[in-house]
């Protein structure tokens, strides 16, 4: 305080026993005369007030605006949700990001706070240690963790722009989640166990076939059909925009594996792949909850349509495909992300030529 007095002289702040600040300043040539002014030197307004003090009057503070903050955590939730749904119905955000979001944070508005209270009924205006224990709830359920507090992240981002709330409660809140390196990639052996088990004709061998030939994330699968089809010179081409934020358009001859698979079942509909009652799969998570049985069904686990895209930019980059040519197939935007492929294969076959030339060492 006593920077503050040299530079405001007259400035005479009192702490209160409640640990809050009276601010005092006192009248110029009447020293004991005390004037209890509404704000502090960090108020933009403060300078008018000391200045009208020290001459020996008050002038009256007009109320700040305050924004109205959303009353509860389920109520910023809501008013979130209902803003990113608008979003999606304008393209300008992601199916997948709002069922995603939604669930999670509907779930985590559920969750009892260390008093047995819904933390959704709390004030949304709360502390770190509020998300840190949302965070904790999810138990080892880890990638759901962090998922979730990058949604609130999001939520409040979008609510402090808007004056809904007044901090980020979720700053500070670290990962919890450790990559164990992804989908696992599958193997040609794989492949072959799983296309001998499930025959010509059926989805599950549709899927795969389409997945591998077109390196097309779970969320598109769902969607790409007959309409995506065109025509360049007798060549029959898979054109679509991925639904990933920020990918590149796709556009793809279609192998004749596939070409042949997708008229090879006997139940066409909007889409390629079909669920058991001939309708297109509801959300790329039903899909994913059917791969699971169908790779099951084949003897084999931790199988996934991530593991497909995996192995075909890992077989891209082994067959010496460049990261241009790479990026082109998976729709990468950026060949940082097409690198990893080509890098691993390139230094393979580096190391396959070193330890040819080591062959040529005599050592005696």
């Amino acid at each position: 305080m006593s920077d503050v007095q040299v530079k405001f002289k007259g400035y005479v702040p009192e702490r209160l026993p409640s640990g809050a600040i009276r601010h005092r300043v006192r009248v110029e040539g009447q020293p004991k005369r005390r004037i209890v002014i509404p704000v502090g030197p960090d108020d933009p307004a403060f300078s008018e007030h000391y200045y009208a003090a020290r001459m020996g009057h008050s002038i009256t503070a007009e109320p700040k605006e305050k924004a109205a903050p959303a009353a509860s955590l389920d109520a910023l939730v809501q008013d979130y949700i209902a803003a990113l749904e608008i979003s999606v119905d304008g393209g300008n955000a992601s199916p997948h990001t709002l069922r995603q979001r939604r669930n999670l944070m509907l779930r985590a508005c559920d969750a009892l706070s260390p008093e047995g209270e819904r933390m959704g009924s709390l004030h949304c205006d709360m502390p770190r240690e509020a998300m840190v224990h949302i965070r904790d709830h999810w138990g080892a359920r880890t990638a759901q963790a962090d998922n979730c507090i990058k949604a609130f992240r999001a939520a409040y981002e979008w609510a402090i722009e808007r004056g809904r709330a007044q901090e980020n409660p979720t700053t500070g809140v670290r990962r919890v989640h450790r990559n164990k390196g992804g989908a696992t990639p599958w193997t040609p052996a794989d492949l072959k166990k799983f296309l001998k088990h499930h025959k010509e004709g059926s989805t599950p061998r549709l899927w795969l076939l389409l997945a591998l030939f077109t390196g097309a994330r779970r969320g598109d699968l769902t969607v790409l059909g007959r309409s995506h089809e065109t025509q360049r010179e007798g060549i029959t081409w898979l054109d679509w925009q991925p639904a990933k934020k920020g990918s590149a358009p796709a556009s793809l001859p279609m192998a004749p594996q596939l070409l042949q698979a997708t008229r090879a079942m006997k139940v066409q509909g909007r889409t390629y792949l079909l669920n058991k009652h001939g309708r297109p799969f509801r959300t790329p998570e039903v899909l994913g909850n059917s791969v699971q049985l169908w790779t099951a069904e084949a003897g084999l686990s931790k199988r996934s349509s991530h593991g497909l895209r995996k192995a075909l930019g890992g077989l891209l980059g082994e067959m010496g495909c460049s990261e241009l040519q790479i990026m082109s197939i998976l729709s990468h935007t950026e060949p940082t992300t097409s690198s990893i492929y080509t890098k691993s294969a390139e230094r393979r076959r580096l190391a396959s030529e070193a330890m040819h030339l080591m062959g040529d060492l005599k050592l005696v």
